[in-house]
């Protein structure tokens, strides 16, 4: 009898010890980017086709907002367009199980635009490309086109004519995207 209490205690103290490891957590665990409400989300398979667009209407972990293991097998790129940048991701999806790739992640800078009395303020931080094309337009025609090259921070300040009250339109052209900002002066 005191050997079979012995071999219980023995038992109850290696299960405890164990247990007592098995809480630890991993130094790096397989999450997902955590975004936030109202970033823009857009997935796009390998073809280039757009198959989900839409805004985040709560903010929480990518990959509880977003179910990409329905996805079909194959490649994809995740974008999650913020206020100034917009953060690409590459993942692949085999059998359900999705594989993100972090080696590949990129972000692209997004240019700022503000307007002041009749100024147009556009700036964008050239990290990822040295320079935009630049396009403004008032009423649908073209009234100015030039290319901005810089080192570190693009910037270029356009004062419109105050005479000249209308819809504007400036069009900037980096990283192989298209930004349109309408305002009106």
């Amino acid at each position: 009898m005191k050997r079979l209490i012995r071999n219980i205690m023995v038992v109850a103290v290696m299960l405890g010890t164990s247990t007592g490891y098995a809480n630890q957590t991993l130094k790096e665990t397989p999450t997902f980017k955590y975004i936030n409400e109202g970033h823009m989300l857009t997935v796009i398979n390998a073809s280039g086709d757009i198959i989900y667009s839409g805004r985040i209407k709560q903010s929480g972990s990518l990959d509880r907002l977003f179910d990409f293991s329905q996805l079909k097998d194959g490649n994809y790129t995740v974008e999650i367009s913020k206020d100034f940048e917009i953060e690409v991701i590459d993942l692949e999806v085999k059998d359900n199980n999705v594989k993100l790739f972090t080696e590949t992640e990129e972000k692209v800078f997004k240019p700022v635009f503000r307007t002041e009395n009749s100024m147009l303020i556009v700036s964008k931080i050239a990290l990822d490309t040295k320079e935009m094309d630049v396009e403004l337009y008032f009423e649908d025609e073209l009234i100015h086109k030039e290319t901005v090259k810089g080192d570190d921070i693009l910037n270029r300040v356009y004062r419109l004519d105050r005479t000249l009250n209308g819809n504007y339109t400036a069009v900037i052209r980096c990283n192989g995207r298209v930004y349109i900002k309408d305002f009106r002066i």
